[in-house]
């Protein structure tokens, strides 16, 4: 005859050290501190803070300020559209419709030539990086290039792009001298500007990819070559861009380089060939703004305050572009990384 089992008795739940019983643990309450209980240098300190914030504020308010004053009482449509002529009265002298067009070449070229060389050079250190001695030569070149003032990049691409290899990139005189200058000469040393910010963006964005995204992708049997083409590089899109964005903005910004390996020119000048724009000098809104300013020699600083008003506004645009590049690349990676089971 079959005995019945006594019924289970339940386990009581278990009870954390230091928890009182009979409900969950009390909430800790963040305490409410009052600045006058500070110390008399934390109060001096965070005060110092406080005002040294609000400074940059206004310093870049007074700047944006001054320069949508200046710039809009003297901007016209007819500038944007219309070429630049060297004449004594202001009023005859033209718009800086080159100066435009030369400063959106310019920004693509370098943009173009340093996007894809700091990419690769990233996606190699973080990836791979062997050997580690060629890795911390790469990193600190890098880093040489980004503290390296734009005048001598300038310097140094005029020797460089002079020498008889480079003579396609610009145009060769009748004694078979290379002239040195052209779009594609200054856009190949703006590139070094924007090199080291692509380049630490997308390092960034590598590193904060979670080791398991890769460990998925070689059990589901990619290769590491397939797992970067596939899997990294679309996640990092964003960093890539940002930094693409901020590199953009020095570009449009730089003048030295402009002066020594553009010509710095009013008008556009090509070259003959199908790649004669490129081939040939002129210059940017910067160098625009130079030349027409008091400290220059167009003597039409009504001008040169509309033409800088409109580099503003670009740059201005780029910083919001990076901005919304950047908010929305958090937004992705908070997505995914839910998805994958992250914290």
């Amino acid at each position: 005859m079959a005995t019945s089992m006594p019924p289970r008795t339940p386990l009581p739940p278990l009870r954390v050290p230091g928890q009182p019983t009979g409900g969950p643990p009390p909430k800790k309450r963040r305490a409410n501190e009052s600045i006058s209980t500070w110390r008399l240098t934390d109060r001096i300190g965070y005060f110092l803070m406080w005002a040294a914030g609000l400074l940059v504020v206004a310093i870049g308010l007074g700047i944006v300020g001054f320069m949508a004053i200046k710039g809009l009482q003297y901007l016209r449509p007819v500038l944007l559209t219309s070429h630049p002529q060297a004449d004594l009265d202001q009023s005859k002298s033209g718009g800086f419709f080159d100066p435009l067009v030369g400063t959106v070449l310019l920004t693509v070229i370098g943009i173009a030539i340093a996007t894809p060389i700091a990419v690769a050079t990233a996606v190699w250190i973080v990836e791979y990086g062997r050997p580690t001695w060629l890795a911390r030569v790469i990193d600190s070149g890098i880093e040489i290039i980004a503290g390296t003032p734009d005048i001598v990049l300038a310097l140094f691409g005029l020797v460089l792009f002079q020498q008889g290899i480079f003579g396609w990139m610009s145009f060769r005189a009748e004694d078979g001298a290379v002239f040195g200058r052209s779009f594609l000469t200054a856009g190949a040393m703006m590139s070094l500007i924007a090199l080291p910010m692509v380049f630490a963006a997308t390092r960034e964005g590598l590193q904060a990819v979670p080791a398991h995204v890769r460990e998925a992708s070689y059990g589901l049997g990619k290769t590491r070559a397939a797992t970067i083409r596939r899997v990294l590089l679309p996640s990092v899109k964003s960093n890539i861009s940002t930094g693409a964005a901020l590199g953009m903005g020095r570009i449009a910004g730089d003048t030295a380089i402009v002066v020594v390996l553009l010509g710095a020119s009013l008008r556009l000048d090509p070259e003959g060939g199908i790649f004669g724009i490129l081939q040939g000098t002129g210059g940017t809104l910067t160098s625009y703004v130079y030349n027409n300013s008091p400290a220059g020699e167009g003597n039409a600083a009504q001008k040169a305050y509309a033409a800088a008003f409109v580099l503003l506004l670009i740059v201005i645009g780029l910083n919001f572009a990076v901005d919304a590049i950047a908010r929305r690349g958090a937004r992705a990676n908070g997505i995914e990384t839910s998805r994958l089971g992250g914290s």
